[in-house]
């Protein structure tokens, strides 16, 4: 009975989060504001373990809106703007009492890039002015905690990185720094051995469209690199090119173009040998403000021994859009606009509308969901949260924190968008995890338990999926290091199955409880699937994930469980 005890007070806990102050939609969604005013514009954010959100703003913007804690101020003499600041530029934001926590930031972090290591710890890299060669650390901790970002000086980059992209290498205990402006190279960090330095990559020479390159690890452990139109694959531990790709049709796609780019799931189904990338949208020419968007979306299989893009269009043209890997596997494209490219004013005719594009459902790609009011245009961000949410924060398309007499004042409200699977119509399909491994080691089996009401579902009908999603590191439209890997996942026990107590085996009831409803579930069920962890840390880098059970398409909460050797 303490089972149901339980989940009956998480179901009290997913209606608030879901439901209070919005209207839900089964088909196209709904949007609720969080927050009216986080104290910065984020740039840049990335959710932690502790289901907190980490923002960014640059530091040379002046006065924001929120005072560092405790009478401290900011000493920096190279600061181009204030000398002295006593605001903060950085903030952690909790998404379950909607309040922020300003955070001390030292050097400018404007257009600088950043990854999570295989402990959770956020590494932040490079910026402009005074942080171009900065390396910056937080170790994340749980609302209330005092954790807060740390600058090494110690130790730099090679050379400065403005606009770069990082991804953490399969062991999690080092990232890869790739590209800049003016920087056509990589570097890693920290660096494998003391003396060295960066190294030449030809695909990002001047002359191209190629900042904020799109960087992905693949199952064989070699790197993906994507730079305006073009693409090659790289074994970055020897730094040979092994082959280059063929070229995406239509207009560049990088920054200041501002498309947007992610990996596509990877699946057990295929032993996760098949990598498909997507990228959709951008602008019709570089920094300029009255050409509509790119309405192109391209996928390539970049495993396939002989690639080709297969294009199609979504039903709005836009630029500045990010892409969100949903729990279900399907992508969400938000934020952005219709007019324009990135870049302080160049943007017009916000895209209020997100689109949904079904991964494996060709027949219906696209669908347009409810629109929010708010315009998230240069400079915004969108993060999965662990209940299923799409966290939106950001928009300054100004040099300044302007709020008056622009068609676009800087954003500093927080609001959240749920997907159509968040719908009250399906709550009695949301499954509540009940017993997960904390911890996963590769090639390993392992018990997952989970509560669902269940109602009107029968046993042929009834599909689960175990789901891992990274977080992020999001800014200019990119969320570098966003992968998705869908486990293997055998259904072992019904309602009053083994619950995952012991995980080295045990048996539980493997057959369905027929004795209610006709075949079909009773008021409650609790389910128990073994699920196989991913086979290496190609496929899986060590660092923390996101667990998702979702059942017949609908996800419940996620759980953060570590993936390591």
């Amino acid at each position: 009975m303490t089972g149901l005890r339980n989940f009956s007070g998480l179901v009290v806990i997913v209606v608030v989060l879901v439901c209070l102050g919005c209207s839900v939609d089964a088909q196209s969604g709904s949007w609720q504001l969080l927050l009216g005013n986080a104290g910065i514009s984020s740039m840049h954010t990335a959710v932690t373990r502790y289901d907190t959100a980490i923002m960014l703003d640059r530091t040379n913007i002046g006065a924001s809106q929120i005072s560092l804690a405790n009478g401290l101020c900011r000493n920096q003499p190279l600061e181009r703007l204030l000398k002295v600041d006593c605001s903060a530029h950085s903030v952690m934001f909790d998404p379950l009492t909607n309040t922020v926590r300003p955070l001390f930031i030292l050097t400018d972090t404007w257009c600088s890039s950043g990854a999570f290591m295989a402990d959770g710890r956020l590494v932040q890299t490079g910026g402009d002015f005074e942080g171009r060669k900065k390396i910056r650390t937080l170790v994340p901790c749980a609302p209330g905690g005092s954790c807060d970002w740390v600058e090494d000086n110690s130790t730099e980059l090679t050379i400065g990185r403005w606009y770069a992209s990082n991804h953490i290498l399969p062991d999690g205990q080092r990232q890869i720094v790739v590209g800049g402006a003016g920087a056509p190279s990589y570097e890693f960090v920290p660096k494998r051995t003391p003396t060295e330095g960066k190294f030449d990559l030809p695909l990002l020479m001047p002359g191209k469209d190629n900042l904020y390159p799109y960087i992905t690890i693949l199952p064989d452990g070699n790197l993906w690199i994507f730079a305006a139109r073009d693409s090659c694959l790289l074994n970055y531990n020897t730094g040979v090119i092994l082959r280059n790709y063929p070229t995406m049709p239509g207009q560049t796609r990088n920054y200041p173009a501002a498309g947007s780019m992610t990996l596509l799931p990877l699946s057990y189904e295929n032993g996760f040998q098949i990598a498909e990338v997507l990228i959709c949208g951008g602008s019709s020419g570089s920094m300029n403000k009255g050409k509509p968007a790119q309405k192109s979306c391209g996928r390539m299989v970049v495993t396939d021994t002989a690639p080709t893009w297969a294009m199609e269009d979504m039903p709005v043209a836009r630029t500045m859009g990010d892409m969100v890997l949903l729990p279900d596997g399907k992508v969400l494209i938000i934020n952005g606009a219709q007019v324009g490219s990135q870049g302080w004013g160049y943007a017009s005719q916000p895209a209020f509308q997100p689109c949904l594009y079904a991964t494996n459902d060709p027949a219906n790609r696209f669908q347009l969901l409810a629109p929010t009011t708010i315009a998230r245009v240069y400079h915004s961000t969108a993060n999965l949260l662990t209940d299923g949410r799409v966290l939106l924060a950001g928009s300054n398309t100004h040099q300044y924190y302007t709020f008056n007499d622009t068609p676009f004042p800087t954003e500093l409200r927080v609001e959240a968008f749920s997907p159509p699977y968040l719908s009250l119509n399906y709550l009695a399909q949301k499954p509540v995890l009940t017993f997960w491994p904390k911890k996963m080691t590769y090639g390993r089996d392992y018990f997952v338990s989970f509560l669902s009401l269940g109602r009107g579902l029968k046993k042929n009908d009834f599909v689960v999926e175990c789901n891992l999603n990274s977080a992020p590191f999001v800014t200019h439209t990119y969320s570098m290091g966003q992968r998705q890997i869908k486990l293997k996942t055998v259904l072992f026990g019904g309602r009053g199955g083994n619950q995952g107590g012991d995980q080295r085996g045990g048996r539980g009831n493997n057959q369905w409880d027929n004795q209610r409803g006709g075949g079909k579930w009773g008021k409650s069920s609790v389910s128990t699937v073994l699920v196989s962890s991913p086979p290496n840390s190609y496929v899986a880098p060590s660092q923390y994930y996101m667990l998702f059970v979702v059942v017949n398409g609908i996800p419940g909460k996620a759980q953060w469980v570590r993936i390591s050797p």
